[in-house]
């Protein structure tokens, strides 16, 4: 994609250690601890790779939960999605049943299948739509026995699809978001997931960002790519229309369990008021 030049009036650098610190900061499940592994910037630099990918984009998303999916990860997906439209781009998401069906009413969507062969799906789809761009959000990562686990250490397996094999054979820059440990993406950090009681996954990404909640690390990734444009992205967000669409598509939150407007178990009143803290953070 094509971008004009923008002029930030504000620190990147110190907008995205600002974001880094705020979105861990409840530290839910561990999050702050985790990121002292992390290399301070890991925001900005996740937005600078979507700022500058030219070329489809993929986002894949969707955490099984009791036959369903939870809230958190497919609002973020959404929020990225909008985000990477609104600057010209051309994202496509990428998850299984029942979400993708719900998805495919309004989004580009790509199907990936449980139970069929992860590398073939990846590579097929890779070749397909050669992306400049390979995310994950809230995606469940193959443990170091290649099976699924959830936050209680239960075995998933049986409803999952390999989206693993998209981060790992992709030939692009590769991004995964994530809350808990057990997600694609934190690889990255196996030796200090060691301090958390977590069947911790071992695919890794180029870079990896950690929130207290997925949907959060979408947002601030947007006001960060926000700031690099000087556009405010995050301008028209309205968390509970997204939840309540969801919602009607049968989510569940994924710490109750319950077809809730909440995301791990936090109101979406709270969500609201952080995307608006952040549009402020980052100049709007």
């Amino acid at each position: 994609m094509t971008f004009e030049n923008c002029e930030a009036s504000i620190n990147l650098a110190s907008l995205s250690e600002e974001i880094e610190t705020r979105l861990v900061a409840n530290n839910y499940r561990g999050m702050k601890t985790m990121s002292s592994a992390i290399k301070s910037g890991s925001y900005l630099r996740a937005a600078q790779l979507i700022h500058h990918a030219e070329g489809k984009i993929l986002i894949g998303t969707g955490f099984p939960v009791n036959g369903s999916f939870e809230t958190d990860g497919p609002a973020g997906a959404i929020a990225l999605y909008r985000a990477i439209e609104a600057i010209g781009g051309a994202p496509i998401l990428v998850c299984e049943a029942p979400l993708c069906s719900l998805l495919s009413k309004d989004f580009n969507t790509h199907e990936i299948k449980i139970n069929e062969d992860g590398e073939k799906q990846a590579q097929e789809a890779l070749s397909q739509y050669q992306p400049a761009l390979v995310i994950s959000i809230e995606r469940p990562g193959q443990s170091s026995d290649g099976r699924y686990y959830n936050m209680r250490g239960v075995d998933i397996s049986e409803h999952c699809a390999d989206y693993d094999s998209f981060i790992s054979l992709a030939t692009c820059p590769t991004i995964a978001i994530g809350d808990g440990g057990n997600e694609i993406g934190m690889g990255n950090i196996t030796e200090a997931l060691e301090q958390l009681d977590i069947r911790s996954a071992s695919t890794g990404c180029d870079e990896l960002l950690l929130a207290d909640i997925s949907n959060w690390a979408a947002h601030g990734l947007v006001a960060l790519l926000s700031a690099i444009r000087g556009q405010d992205i995050l301008a028209d967000w309205d968390n509970k229309a997204i939840l309540q669409m969801l919602s009607e598509g049968g989510s569940v939150d994924g710490v109750t369990g319950e077809n809730t407007l909440t995301e791990d178990g936090v109101d979406s009143d709270v969500t609201q008021q952080l995307v608006a803290n952040l549009r402020e953070l980052s100049g709007f």
